[in-house]
């Protein structure tokens, strides 16, 4: 398993940085996994600098000698098959003026594109490697710090798809209602939240209670009002299902919401139908 990492130098400084604390949590499961970082240049020279993932490291090199695009195109499959990655963790400040570069943005679209996880905050980097585990059946390696993520019942989930995705978002809240269900709370931009409604209210959900608080339609401002709600700490977990294959005219609207997300710790994204379904289905093996 081959996964990329960046991290802004917010996550990477300091003796106790994020990308330290993550390191030290994570690295035995990573062990376990026999998983490799290809990792730009300051973030494997804060790890090596602290004898963290020791031949777990593979380095790429600083911004400037293109590691960043490097990973974008390993991705993408890269020049060869034994380069192509399977995600990547890239721990994001969003006030950073990198995480705007075309580079950085195309690397999330990439990953979107073929169906790769993108991991963009400290918390997410631990439930992804929680996720991995239970996947591959070593629960039993899972770090304490991972089970309060998994503990749904107190959690606020957003769920937003874009048209193309929006069948697509049905068919997985069908598939994983009871999942979704153990969340206090779920909330939705204004079309999906009906349709999520309706395929709620045909399995018996109580015709009284919406299943889905809704909010405006992404273009009339429903992804700014979900970003509140993240920025607030009342949304703890956003699947949003993107289509990268379309001009948006709300584009601005959906990079604030991911935006938000990347300003807290404690917020987690799951972007794409593929990493969805592999967040769910490790929740059957994970006990919070």
């Amino acid at each position: 398993m081959k996964f990329g990492l960046v991290a802004h130098r917010l996550h990477r400084q300091g003796p106790n940085s994020d990308l330290v604390r993550w390191a030290r949590t994570c690295e035995a499961g990573m062990r376990a996994l026999g998983m490799h970082l290809h990792a730009t240049g300051g973030a494997h020279d804060a790890l090596a600098s602290k004898n963290l993932m020791s031949q777990l490291l593979v380095p790429l090199g600083n911004g400037r000698s293109g590691g960043l695009m490097r990973l974008v195109s390993r991705i993408a499959g890269g020049l060869a098959p034994q380069d192509t990655l399977d995600g990547v963790f890239f721990l994001v400040d969003p006030v950073d003026p990198t995480s705007v570069y075309p580079e950085a943005q195309a690397l999330k679209r990439q990953c979107v594109i073929h169906g790769k996880p993108f991991v963009s905050t400290p918390s997410g980097a631990i439930e992804w490697i929680a996720v991995e585990l239970a996947n591959a059946g070593l629960s039993h390696m899972i770090p304490p710090e991972a089970k309060p993520l998994f503990d749904l019942a107190p959690q606020t989930v957003a769920l937003v798809a874009h048209d193309a995705r929006k069948d697509t978002m049905v068919e997985f809240a069908s598939e994983y209602f009871d999942v979704l269900s153990r969340f206090a709370e779920r909330v939705g931009t204004g079309t999906t939240g009906k349709r999520l409604n309706d395929m709620a209210w045909a399995r018996g959900w109580p015709a009284a209670t919406p299943w889905v608080t809704r909010y405006q339609s992404g273009p009339l401002g429903g992804d700014a009002q979900i970003a509140e709600l993240v920025l607030d700490g009342r949304c703890q977990k956003v699947i949003f299902f993107e289509d990268p294959h379309v001009a948006r005219q709300h584009e601005a609207d959906i990079q604030l919401l991911e935006r938000a997300v990347c300003s807290t710790t404690h917020t987690t994204c799951v972007n794409t139908p593929e990493m969805a379904q592999r967040w769910a289905h490790a929740l059957k093996s994970i006990k919070p």
